[in-house]
C-alpha cells in the first residue's frame, strides 16, 4: 500500500545485486525423479486437517482453527507489523493505519467481513491486524502452478506456494524469516455444508480466501501473483475511496469454488469478474483439454492459454510472468519446470511426477512454503511443507 514505492526500490536493488549470480545459474540441478513419497532434507512434514462448517454463523466458522493456531497467528501478525514499521517511521501514522485497516474490515463483503471479525475476537487481537493478515497474501505471493494431462485424458494439478519475498532475510539460517513462520500456519481445509464436502483447500490458518482448491469431479484451482503497474495497491486505494465494484482475489476464488457447478462456469467467472488486483488463475477441469492459465488485469482477461493435448500442448506452467513473455533471467522457474515435464513425458505424468518437478531447484527455492497436489476426479488434495537445502536460490 503506502510502502509500495520503497519496496519496489528495495526489490530492484536486491534483484540487480543477484543478477550476475543467477546469470551463471548456480542453483540449477538435474530433474528430480525419486522425491515421492516425500522424505529427506526437502520434506518438512504434513499439515493438519480442519473442517470449516459453512452452516455455522460466519463469525463462528474459524474459531477452533484460530484458537489452535493463536500463537502462530500472533507471531506472523507481529512480523508483518514490524516489516511495515521499518518503512513507516511514524508511530502516529501506524496508529492511523491500524484504524484504517479496522474500518476497511467493516467494508469487506459478507460473509468474509464477519469471518475476519470472528477470528480477531477468538485470538484477542485488533480487527485491523487480521485484516492486514488477509490483505497480505494478495500482494506478496510468488508461485509455480502446473496442470498436466496424461495419455488417458486424466488431469493433474500441482503448485509450489512461495511466499515472503523481501520480507526479512535471516542471515544465520539462510532463509526468509516470514516464509519459515508461515509454514507453521499451513492447514488443509474441508469446507462443508450439511455435513458434505463442498470443496477442499490448502490455506494459511486465518486467511479466509482460497489460494489452492479442488471441487470433486468439477475443477481444480490455484492463483498466482501477477506483477503489474496496474497493481493491487490501486484497487485497494479505490476501495478505500468507496469504489467497491471489484473483487478481492481470494474472496472470488473461494466463491467460485463454493458456487460454480462446471469448469466452464468457473472459467467464465474467473476470466470476466472485475478484480482489485491483477492475477493469474490456473484452472483444471475433469475432461481432456480442460485446463488453462487465465492472465488477468484488474478489469479483463488479457489472455487464456488452454491445454490442447491433440496438438502437443499436454501441460501448462505458470510462475509469475505473462505466458507470452520471457521470465526474468534472475527468476526463471518456468523453463526448469518445462524441462522436467518434457523429460518426464506425458506417458509417465502423475501427481508423484509433478512433485518431482516441483522439488527441482530453482522451482523449489528459499521462498517455498509448501507443495500441493490436486486431482479432480477423486477430489484429492495433499500438501507437504518444504525446505530448500543450500545451495538454493533465494527465490
Amino acid at each position: 500500500m503506502v510502502r509500495a514505492p520503497v519496496l519496489v526500490a528495495v526489490a530492484a536493488a536486491t534483484l540487480l545485486a543477484a543478477a550476475v549470480v543467477r546469470a551463471r545459474d548456480p542453483y540449477a540441478e538435474d530433474c528430480k525423479i525419486h522425491e515421492y513419497p516425500p522424505a529427506g532434507p526437502t520434506y518438512k512434514g504434513t499439515i493438519p486437517d480442519y473442517i470449516i462448517n459453512l452452516d455455522l454463523p460466519p463469525s463462528k466458522r474459524w474459531v477452533q482453527l484460530a484458537l489452535d493456531k493463536t500463537a502462530e497467528l500472533k507471531t506472523v501478525i507481529k512480523a508483518i507489523k514490524v516489516i511495515v514499521s521499518t518503512f513507516i517511521h511514524s508511530g502516529k501514522f501506524m496508529a492511523s493505519l491500524d484504524s484504517i485497516l479496522a474500518w476497511l474490515g467493516s467494508t469487506l463483503p459478507y460473509p468474509f467481513n464477519e469471518e475476519i471479525k470472528g477470528i480477531a475476537t477468538a485470538i484477542d487481537v485488533p480487527l485491523g491486524d487480521v485484516v492486514a493478515f488477509n490483505i497480505f497474501y494478495e500482494i506478496f505471493t510468488v508461485c509455480t502452478s502446473i496442470i498436466a494431462e496424461d495419455k488417458t485424458g486424466k488431469l493433474y494439478h500441482a503448485r509450489n506456494l512461495d511466499f515472503g519475498l523481501f520480507l526479512g532475510w535471516d542471515i544465520r539460517n539462510s532463509s526468509w524469516s516470514t516464509t519459515q513462520k508461515l509454514k507453521r500456519l499451513m492447514v488443509s481445509l474441508d469446507f462443508q455444508k450439511n455435513n458434505k464436502t463442498v470443496f477442499k483447500s490448502a490455506n494459511f490458518a486465518g486467511y479466509v480466501g482460497v489460494i489452492s482448491g479442488v471441487k470433486q469431479g468439477i475443477f481444480t484451482l490455484t492463483m498466482n501473483e501477477r506483477f503489474s503497474l496496474d497493481g493491487g495497491y490501486i484497487g485497494i486505494f479505490e476501495w478505500l475511496l468507496g469504489k467497491r465494484d471489484g473483487w478481492w482475489m481470494g474472496f472470488l476464488t473461494r466463491t467460485v469454488l463454493e458456487n460454480s457447478t462446471s469448469y466452464e462456469d468457473a472459467k467464465d467467472k474467473l476470466a470476466n469478474t472485475k478484480l482489485l488486483a491483477p492475477v493469474y488463475f490456473i484452472i483444471g477441469g475433469n475432461k481432456t483439454d480442460e485446463g488453462c492459465i487465465i492472465t488477468r488485469s484488474r478489469t479483463a482477461a488479457l489472455d487464456i492459454k488452454n491445454l490442447d493435448a491433440k496438438n502437443g500442448i499436454w501441460y501448462v506452467v505458470e510462475t509469475n510472468y505473462d505466458p507470452w513473455k520471457h521470465p526474468l533471467v534472475i527468476d526463471d522457474r518456468r523453463h526448469p519446470a518445462m524441462n522436467c515435464l518434457n523429460q518426464t513425458k506425458q506417458e509417465k505424468i502423475s501427481l508423484p511426477a509433478l512433485y518431482n518437478v516441483l522439488s527441482t531447484k530453482p522451482v523449489l527455492n528459499k521462498l517455498t512454503v509448501s507443495t500441493t497436489l490436486l486431482e479432480v476426479s477423486e477430489g484429492h488434495i495433499e500438501t507437504y511443507l518444504r525446505e530448500c537445502p543450500d545451495p538454493c536460490s533465494p527465490w
